[in-house]
Parts: structure tokens; C-alpha cells; sequence
């Protein structure tokens, strides 16, 4: 591969990234948004508005959900549009292959037909970053564009790297260079999410923009440190952060009734066919005291979703249905 970022996944990334593992796992594993049709749609609603709001959208909540319901919205006319075409490309989420550049001039342009002249198409003139009233970064030159995308393609297709890392590394590349004109902000925060969802369908409907909007201020200073050490590496620990935070919201605010099946289910979509023991288990689920733990996989081995083998410090577990 010609073109590598720079970067290194060092211990404490390598530490986020294994806990934002878990806890996908714990979410395919209860299904919350694979199933709850209200929750995936309040979700859209709050990473579209989020998204908007931090390039300085000034529609409300409320008023973005009436956008979508295709209630008259007293507003700017630009903001109504921003609303109106994000909901398009956000709806067209599916369809969009992360690894392909045609697509993503394609939903670029979904987002910013009638907005900008340039839409679905690459800069040819000089932009920069700016945080409030300053500069915090000038991009690479116009003629400069088309190549370096081509060279974050290749990374993001041929790199023989984590996916959820590359989702990082891409929304800092992509930010660096400022391929368009305009819409820069949102299409890298949507690009690292069609990218994550195809590893983890379940992500397209989490509310990661949300997080940043909130976190706004940091975002803006990972962004600015990552550029004065050289590496994304500042970014890439804000994004798994974020990327944490946004998961650990959803497994708390459903309130829901985590039953032993719900964890076995989950973890046996961690682990797969591996055996593992009851420290193990414990790793994955560190909330759990061990007593739960011992009655989890108990339960497991009377109701033969799992087989036991050795005694006591020897004890392994492994799955042997495809499903509980």
C-alpha cells in the first residue's frame, strides 16, 4: 500500500478500542436497536440535528422532528434544506459501500444540492478550519485533492487494520485534506459512520453525532492536536471516547431488564466458539458481582446452551448452539 497515515495504536488506544468492543457486543447481544423501531427513529432525529447544529444549524429538536414529519417549520430557508436534504442521505445510509469515492461524492451531493454550486464535486478553490472567529487549520491545496483522496481510499480498502480504527483515522484524514467546499464537518462525522456500520450494522442507528455535539469544544481541540504532533492519534482517542460514551447512553438509558440470557446472548457473540472461563465472562461483564456470574453460566450448563469441562480453577466453558 503506497500511502499509510500517520499513527500508532498504542496501549491506550488499544485499551478504548477493546472496551468499545465490548460494548457493541453487549448491544448486538440485547438487541435493543436492532428491534425498537421508535428508538432507532429518535436516534436519526438526534444525529441529524446534532450534526446541523454544530456547523451552526439554528432549527431546534422539535423543529427538526416536524421537518421530518413534513410539518410547515418557521425557520431560515437554508437551515429547512440542510434538514431536508440530510434526512435524504442519512434515509440512503443502506445503499452507500464506505470503500467506494463515487458514493461518497454522491452523498455529498444529497447533501448539498441547492446549498453550495459545488455539490458532489471536490473543491477547486482554498478553504480552511475555523473554530469561532479563528483559523485552526488551512487545507491542502485544491489541485491536491483528488490525489490525496485517492490515497485515503486505498488506506481505508487495503489497510490491514482494525475497522473501528480506520473509521477514526478516516474522519481525521478526511477533515485534514477538506475535500469540498463546504459540508466537510458533516460528511466526515456521516463517512465514519457508513464505515463502522459495515463491520456493526447495529451503529448506524447510534447517535455518535450527538456525543460530538456535545463535546463539540474537545472535538475542535483534537482536531488542532493532532495536527501540531504530526498523528491522528489525539483524534483517534477522542473518537473512541465519544464512540464509548454514545454506546454506554444506550445501554443506560433504555432501563431495561438485562436477563442471564440477554449476557450469554451477548457474549456468545463476543467469544463465538472459544471456550473461556468464568473470569473471562467477568472481563466482558464488569458490573456483575461474581455470584451473577457463577448463576449466568450455571444456568447456561443446565439449560445446555453451554458445555462445562474441568473443575473448579481448571472449569471452561464454550457455546455449543448457534443460538440462545
Amino acid at each position: 500500500m503506497a500511502y499509510s497515515p500517520p499513527y500508532e495504536v498504542d496501549g491506550f488506544l488499544r485499551n478504548l478500542l477493546a472496551q468499545v468492543a465490548r460494548l457493541v457486543g453487549q448491544l448486538e447481544g440485547l438487541q435493543i436497536l436492532q428491534t425498537d423501531l421508535r428508538l432507532r427513529r429518535e436516534n436519526k432525529i438526534k444525529s441529524l440535528h446534532s450534526s446541523l447544529a454544530i456547523e451552526g444549524n439554528s432549527l431546534s429538536l422539535e423543529q427538526v422532528t416536524d421537518v421530518i414529519n413534513e410539518k410547515t417549520v418557521w425557520g431560515p430557508a437554508k437551515d429547512i434544506l440542510e434538514v431536508k436534504n440530510a434526512i435524504q442521505v442519512y434515509d440512503a445510509m443502506g445503499r452507500f459501500t464506505a470503500g467506494n469515492e463515487d458514493d461518497l461524492l454522491e452523498a455529498h451531493g444529497m447533501l448539498m444540492t441547492g446549498l453550495i454550486a459545488e455539490a458532489g464535486r471536490y473543491r477547486n478553490s482554498a478553504v480552511g478550519v475555523i473554530d469561532g472567529e479563528k483559523v485552526i487549520h488551512i487545507a491542502p491545496p485544491a489541485n491536491r485533492v483528488p490525489v490525496l483522496m485517492g490515497h485515503l481510499f486505498d488506506y481505508l480498502n487495503e489497510a490491514e487494520e482494525d475497522t473501528i480504527i480506520k473509521s477514526c483515522v478516516f474522519h481525521y484524514e478526511f477533515e485534514f485534506i477538506h475535500p469540498f467546499s463546504d459540508g466537510n464537518g458533516r460528511m466526515g462525522r456521516l463517512w465514519q459512520t457508513i464505515i463502522l456500520k459495515e463491520l456493526y450494522p447495529i451503529l448506524q442507528y447510534l447517535p455518535l453525532e450527538n456525543i460530538i455535539h456535545r463535546r463539540q469544544q474537545a472535538y475542535y481541540d483534537a482536531l488542532r492536536h493532532s495536527q501540531s504532533v504530526g498523528n491522528s492519534n489525539p483524534f483517534i482517542a477522542y473518537a473512541l471516547e465519544s464512540l464509548k460514551i454514545a454506546l454506554e447512553e444506550q445501554l443506560e438509558t433504555k432501563n431495561i431488564q438485562v436477563t442471564p440470557h440477554d449476557r450469554l446472548n451477548a457474549y456468545q457473540g463476543h467469544i463465538g466458539a472459544a471456550s473461556f472461563s468464568r473470569s473471562d465472562y467477568q472481563k466482558f461483564y464488569k458490573t456483575i458481582a461474581p455470584a451473577t456470574a457463577t448463576r449466568d453460566l450455571r444456568m447456561g450448563v443446565d439449560e445446555r446452551l453451554l458445555k462445562k469441562t474441568g473443575s473448579l480453577r481448571t472449569t471452561r466453558y464454550h457455546f455449543f448452539r448457534s443460538n440462545i
